[in-house]
Protein backbone atom coordinates (compact mmCIF):
# COMPACT_ATOMS: atom_id res chain seq x y z
CA UNK A 1 0.00 0.00 0.00
CA UNK A 2 0.85 3.50 -0.77
CA UNK A 3 -1.32 6.19 0.56
CA UNK A 4 -0.76 9.81 -1.14
CA UNK A 5 -2.34 12.88 0.64
CA UNK A 6 -1.55 16.42 -0.74
CA UNK A 7 -3.74 19.86 0.22
CA UNK A 8 -7.22 19.43 -0.54
CA UNK A 9 -6.96 15.64 -0.53
CA UNK A 10 -9.39 13.75 2.04
CA UNK A 11 -7.92 13.21 5.28
CA UNK A 12 -8.97 9.99 5.64
CA UNK A 13 -6.03 9.28 3.21
CA UNK A 14 -3.47 9.38 6.29
CA UNK A 15 -5.27 6.15 7.81
CA UNK A 16 -8.18 7.45 9.88
CA UNK A 17 -11.33 9.70 9.62
CA UNK A 18 -11.59 13.14 11.49
CA UNK A 19 -14.66 15.54 12.45
CA UNK A 20 -12.57 18.54 11.46
CA UNK A 21 -9.44 20.16 10.88
CA UNK A 22 -9.30 21.83 14.12
CA UNK A 23 -9.77 18.31 15.70
CA UNK A 24 -7.07 16.67 13.08
CA UNK A 25 -4.31 19.57 13.90
CA UNK A 26 -5.05 19.28 17.58
CA UNK A 27 -4.37 16.16 18.94
CA UNK A 28 -3.49 15.93 22.37
CA UNK A 29 -1.21 13.97 24.05
CA UNK A 30 -4.29 12.78 26.03
CA UNK A 31 -5.37 11.67 23.43
CA UNK A 32 -2.33 9.64 21.56
CA UNK A 33 -1.11 8.16 24.24
CA UNK A 34 -3.92 5.69 25.94
CA UNK A 35 -3.81 2.79 23.43
CA UNK A 36 0.32 2.82 23.90
CA UNK A 37 -0.15 3.18 27.63
CA UNK A 38 -1.40 -0.38 28.35
CA UNK A 39 0.65 -2.57 26.03
CA UNK A 40 4.11 -1.18 26.59
CA UNK A 41 5.53 -0.52 30.01
CA UNK A 42 8.90 1.58 28.55
CA UNK A 43 6.14 3.50 26.75
CA UNK A 44 3.80 4.12 29.99
CA UNK A 45 6.67 5.62 31.31
CA UNK A 46 7.88 7.84 28.71
CA UNK A 47 3.92 9.29 27.80
CA UNK A 48 3.31 9.40 31.80
CA UNK A 49 6.04 11.74 32.10
CA UNK A 50 5.36 13.77 28.63
CA UNK A 51 1.60 14.34 30.54
CA UNK A 52 3.05 15.63 33.91
CA UNK A 53 5.82 17.89 32.01
CA UNK A 54 3.66 19.22 28.98
CA UNK A 55 1.14 22.17 30.44
CA UNK A 56 -0.47 22.74 26.93
CA UNK A 57 -1.95 19.15 25.66
CA UNK A 58 -1.67 20.49 22.10
CA UNK A 59 2.29 19.35 22.26
CA UNK A 60 2.45 15.93 21.03
CA UNK A 61 3.70 13.11 22.95
CA UNK A 62 6.51 12.30 20.83
CA UNK A 63 8.60 15.75 21.88
CA UNK A 64 11.61 15.00 23.83
CA UNK A 65 11.96 15.55 27.29
CA UNK A 66 14.82 17.56 28.52
CA UNK A 67 17.27 16.69 31.26
CA UNK A 68 16.19 12.78 31.30
CA UNK A 69 17.03 10.03 29.16
CA UNK A 70 13.74 8.54 27.23
CA UNK A 71 13.36 5.11 25.90
CA UNK A 72 13.80 6.12 22.85
CA UNK A 73 15.04 8.76 20.23
CA UNK A 74 13.17 12.32 19.49
CA UNK A 75 11.58 12.26 15.93
CA UNK A 76 14.03 12.94 12.99
CA UNK A 77 12.91 15.26 10.03
CA UNK A 78 15.33 14.95 7.25
CA UNK A 79 15.43 17.82 4.60
CA UNK A 80 16.47 16.89 1.42
CA UNK A 81 16.15 19.55 -1.57
CA UNK A 82 18.45 21.54 -4.06
CA UNK A 83 22.17 22.54 -3.14
CA UNK A 84 22.30 25.35 -5.86
CA UNK A 85 20.44 27.26 -8.83
CA UNK A 86 17.63 29.35 -8.90
CA UNK A 87 14.76 29.41 -5.88
CA UNK A 88 12.63 32.19 -5.01
CA UNK A 89 12.96 33.96 -2.29
CA UNK A 90 9.18 33.06 -0.76
CA UNK A 91 10.24 28.99 -1.15
CA UNK A 92 13.48 29.94 0.68
CA UNK A 93 11.44 31.25 3.11
CA UNK A 94 9.32 28.77 3.51
CA UNK A 95 11.80 25.94 4.02
CA UNK A 96 13.48 28.63 6.84
CA UNK A 97 10.08 28.18 8.83
CA UNK A 98 9.90 24.81 8.12
CA UNK A 99 12.89 23.90 10.04
CA UNK A 100 12.34 26.76 12.64
CA UNK A 101 8.97 24.67 13.50
CA UNK A 102 10.77 21.36 13.74
CA UNK A 103 13.51 22.83 16.40
CA UNK A 104 10.58 24.54 18.14
CA UNK A 105 8.93 21.63 18.59
CA UNK A 106 12.45 19.97 19.53
CA UNK A 107 13.04 17.56 17.22
CA UNK A 108 16.14 16.54 15.27
CA UNK A 109 16.81 17.63 12.16
CA UNK A 110 18.79 15.92 9.83
CA UNK A 111 20.37 17.07 6.10
CA UNK A 112 22.77 16.24 3.79
CA UNK A 113 25.11 18.92 5.06
CA UNK A 114 24.53 20.82 1.13
CA UNK A 115 24.51 24.62 0.66
CA UNK A 116 21.18 25.66 -0.81
CA UNK A 117 18.03 24.87 0.13
CA UNK A 118 18.65 22.56 3.16
CA UNK A 119 21.00 24.63 4.90
CA UNK A 120 18.07 27.53 4.80
CA UNK A 121 15.89 24.72 7.17
CA UNK A 122 19.29 24.59 9.20
CA UNK A 123 19.25 28.54 9.47
CA UNK A 124 15.56 27.89 10.70
CA UNK A 125 16.57 25.12 12.95
CA UNK A 126 18.88 26.82 14.64
CA UNK A 127 17.05 29.80 15.33
CA UNK A 128 14.86 28.02 17.46
CA UNK A 129 17.46 26.38 19.33
CA UNK A 130 17.08 23.06 17.34
CA UNK A 131 19.70 20.21 16.97
CA UNK A 132 21.20 19.53 13.93
CA UNK A 133 22.93 16.81 12.48
CA UNK A 134 24.52 16.58 8.65
CA UNK A 135 25.65 13.56 6.91
CA UNK A 136 28.67 14.63 4.96
CA UNK A 137 29.54 12.74 1.49
CA UNK A 138 33.42 13.20 3.33
CA UNK A 139 35.33 10.85 5.27
CA UNK A 140 37.00 13.66 7.30
CA UNK A 141 36.44 17.60 8.23
CA UNK A 142 39.36 18.36 5.80
CA UNK A 143 37.57 17.02 2.88
CA UNK A 144 34.03 18.00 3.83
CA UNK A 145 35.97 21.66 3.29
CA UNK A 146 38.56 21.29 0.91
CA UNK A 147 36.89 18.96 -1.81
CA UNK A 148 33.17 19.38 -1.28
CA UNK A 149 33.16 22.94 0.02
CA UNK A 150 30.22 22.29 2.43
CA UNK A 151 28.44 24.46 5.03
CA UNK A 152 29.60 24.08 8.87
CA UNK A 153 28.03 26.80 10.37
CA UNK A 154 24.83 25.37 12.15
CA UNK A 155 25.64 22.01 12.61
CA UNK A 156 25.62 20.10 15.98
CA UNK A 157 27.32 17.27 14.93
CA UNK A 158 28.60 16.21 11.48
CA UNK A 159 28.93 12.41 10.41
CA UNK A 160 31.22 11.31 7.96
CA UNK A 161 30.07 8.83 5.79
CA UNK A 162 32.99 8.87 3.09
CA UNK A 163 30.40 7.32 0.39
CA UNK A 164 30.44 10.69 -1.57
CA UNK A 165 27.78 12.78 -2.82
CA UNK A 166 25.27 9.85 -4.07
CA UNK A 167 26.46 7.28 -1.48
CA UNK A 168 25.83 8.93 1.74
CA UNK A 169 22.37 9.51 0.33
CA UNK A 170 20.97 6.00 1.82
CA UNK A 171 22.83 7.18 5.80
CA UNK A 172 20.36 10.10 5.04
CA UNK A 173 17.11 8.63 4.19
CA UNK A 174 17.48 6.04 6.95
CA UNK A 175 18.28 7.96 9.51
CA UNK A 176 15.15 9.93 9.36
CA UNK A 177 11.87 9.03 10.41
CA UNK A 178 10.26 11.87 8.24
CA UNK A 179 11.78 12.97 4.74
CA UNK A 180 10.49 16.31 3.34
CA UNK A 181 11.30 17.20 -0.09
CA UNK A 182 11.68 20.76 -0.95
CA UNK A 183 11.88 22.02 -4.34
CA UNK A 184 14.96 19.58 -5.83
CA UNK A 185 16.75 18.50 -9.01
CA UNK A 186 18.15 15.15 -10.02
CA UNK A 187 19.99 14.80 -6.53
CA UNK A 188 16.41 14.98 -4.58
CA UNK A 189 14.85 12.77 -7.48
CA UNK A 190 17.34 10.47 -6.14
CA UNK A 191 16.66 10.97 -2.29
CA UNK A 192 12.53 10.43 -3.42
CA UNK A 193 13.29 7.51 -5.17
CA UNK A 194 15.03 5.83 -1.81
CA UNK A 195 12.58 6.92 0.83
CA UNK A 196 9.53 6.00 -1.37
CA UNK A 197 11.34 2.48 -1.80
CA UNK A 198 12.02 1.84 1.58
CA UNK A 199 8.64 2.95 2.99
CA UNK A 200 9.70 5.84 4.10
CA UNK A 201 6.93 8.76 5.61
CA UNK A 202 7.64 11.47 2.99
CA UNK A 203 6.62 14.79 3.40
CA UNK A 204 6.51 17.37 0.47
CA UNK A 205 6.40 21.22 0.90
CA UNK A 206 4.73 22.69 -1.99
CA UNK A 207 5.05 25.80 -3.58
CA UNK A 208 8.84 25.37 -3.68
CA UNK A 209 9.40 24.21 -7.06
CA UNK A 210 11.18 21.70 -9.07
CA UNK A 211 11.09 18.13 -7.79
CA UNK A 212 8.73 18.95 -5.10
CA UNK A 213 5.88 20.81 -7.05
CA UNK A 214 5.98 17.04 -9.75
CA UNK A 215 5.50 14.39 -6.89
CA UNK A 216 2.02 13.66 -7.04
CA UNK A 217 2.86 13.02 -10.99
CA UNK A 218 6.11 10.82 -10.02
CA UNK A 219 3.79 8.84 -7.80
CA UNK A 220 1.56 8.23 -10.31
CA UNK A 221 4.13 7.21 -13.21
CA UNK A 222 6.08 4.95 -10.87
CA UNK A 223 2.77 3.09 -10.10
CA UNK A 224 4.56 0.84 -7.56
CA UNK A 225 2.90 0.26 -4.49
CA UNK A 226 5.69 0.10 -1.64
CA UNK A 227 4.13 0.95 1.48
CA UNK A 228 5.27 4.29 1.75
CA UNK A 229 3.42 7.42 3.04
CA UNK A 230 3.74 10.68 0.94
CA UNK A 231 1.75 13.90 2.29
CA UNK A 232 2.09 17.31 0.64
CA UNK A 233 1.09 20.70 2.33
CA UNK A 234 2.27 24.27 1.04
CA UNK A 235 2.17 25.56 4.92
CA UNK A 236 5.32 24.49 6.47
CA UNK A 237 3.81 24.70 9.97
CA UNK A 238 0.63 22.47 8.85
CA UNK A 239 3.17 19.81 6.70
CA UNK A 240 4.71 19.87 10.63
CA UNK A 241 1.42 18.73 11.71
CA UNK A 242 0.68 16.12 9.51
CA UNK A 243 3.88 14.09 9.48
CA UNK A 244 3.69 14.23 13.67
CA UNK A 245 0.08 12.85 13.20
CA UNK A 246 0.95 10.36 10.29
CA UNK A 247 4.18 9.37 12.62
CA UNK A 248 2.27 8.91 15.69
CA UNK A 249 0.02 7.08 14.07
CA UNK A 250 1.69 4.54 11.77
CA UNK A 251 5.17 4.86 12.69
CA UNK A 252 5.67 5.43 16.21
CA UNK A 253 3.02 1.98 17.39
CA UNK A 254 6.17 0.10 15.27
CA UNK A 255 8.73 0.93 17.40
CA UNK A 256 6.57 0.56 20.46
CA UNK A 257 5.99 -2.91 19.46
CA UNK A 258 9.96 -3.79 18.93
CA UNK A 259 10.62 -2.16 22.14
CA UNK A 260 8.39 -4.20 24.16
CA UNK A 261 10.25 -6.30 26.70
CA UNK A 262 13.51 -4.75 25.13
CA UNK A 263 16.13 -3.25 27.85
CA UNK A 264 16.21 0.56 26.82
CA UNK A 265 20.23 0.38 28.26
CA UNK A 266 20.91 -2.58 25.86
CA UNK A 267 22.23 -6.12 27.20
CA UNK A 268 25.72 -6.63 27.40
CA UNK A 269 27.56 -9.06 25.43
Amino acid sequence: MCVLSFAGAPRAALGREVANSEEFFRISLRHAAPNMETTNPVARSHFAHQEKNMPDSTHPSIQPVYGEPTGFPRMVFGVMGSAGGQVAETSRQKIYNLGAEVGKRGYTLVTGIAPGLPHDSVRGAKSQGGLVIGISPAQSFREHVERYQSPTRGYDVIIYTGSGLMGREIENIRSCDAVVIVGGRSGTLGEFAIAYDETKLIGVLEGTGGIADHIKELVKVINKQTGARVIGHPDPVKLVDLLEQAYRDHVLPDYLEVMNGHNPDGELE
